[in-house]
């Protein structure tokens, strides 16, 4: 079935896959690639992979930590360009591909653009996610500016709603003399949680669970310029006892909105 056909002009799943040095790469690695070939996201967000999980256009992060790790956007449509800026803030931010990647992607809908945002993960740095929230919105936005264009901002924010930087993503909020607005489309359930036990299996053991990965649309004066058809949680039970991250991914689903953006 077509997009169109389903109802809907674009989906998108962001997802961290849990770094292969965790629990058991091989098995987790099949799960994940039969999970991402049964959902065919038009655009596909993944954090802390190694190697390329589908064959598709893709733009990287264009650093990684010494094992190889980092981030990668995928899209079904060719990526026209790619931008980038560094979010390493402050010295306290030691995540080599911490940043946002803008890339620019050529849809049958039209210019579509697709930030892909890795902010700090420690706890205490809520400073750095909101200037990192910043940077990288003062970013997107110029590479938006006056141009017509959809605008989706998806990744691992490491950050819960009621936080200080997604506050300022969903137009709550000002920092920094700035103001965004972009509409949640995620479907509130929590992504990472100890429901997965994963989660109590790694380095946050107390970890009482938070909704931390998101998808987003960016809105005009009026509104988004995508209508969010439906949102889910994926890769959120085991298969064959095998459970594919200590995250669950995010896939939504959108059309474009009468009017254009």
């Amino acid at each position: 079935m077509s997009p169109t056909e389903a109802g809907r002009d674009l989906s998108v799943l962001t997802y961290n896959v849990l770094s292969p040095a965790h629990a058991d790469w091989p098995a987790r690695r099949k799960v994940i690639t039969a999970g991402l070939a049964d959902l065919d996201p038009d655009v596909l967000l993944l954090q802390e992979v190694a190697e390329d999980l589908v064959d598709r256009h893709h733009a990287w992060h264009s650093q990684r930590s010494a094992d190889g790790v980092g981030a990668a956007l995928y899209s079904r449509w060719p990526i026209v360009a790619v931008h980038e800026q560094d979010l390493r803030v402050t010295s306290r931010v030691d995540l080599p591909w911490s940043a946002v990647v803008v890339a620019e992607i050529g849809a049958p809908f039209g210019t579509l653009l697709v930030a892909h945002h890795k902010p700090t993960w420690h706890l205490g740095y809520a400073l750095e996610r909101e200037l990192q929230a910043v940077a990288a919105a003062r970013f997107i936005e110029k590479q938006a500016f006056e141009r017509d264009v959809h605008v989706i901002l998806a990744g691992d924010f490491d950050d819960p709603p009621e936080s200080s930087s997604i506050r300022f993503w969903t137009g709550r909020q000002s920092l920094d003399g700035l103001s965004v607005a972009y509409r949640d489309a995620t479907d509130g359930q929590l992504t990472f949680t100890p429901e997965n036990p994963l989660v109590t299996a790694g380095e946050m053991a107390l970890e009482e669970g938070r909704r931390i990965d998101y998808v987003m649309v960016r809105c005009g004066v009026h509104g988004p310029t995508l209508r969010t058809v439906g949102a889910r949680r994926v890769f959120d039970r085991p298969v064959d006892g095998v459970w594919p991250s200590d995250h669950f991914g995010v896939f939504a689903e959108f059309a474009v909105a009468p009017g254009g953006p």
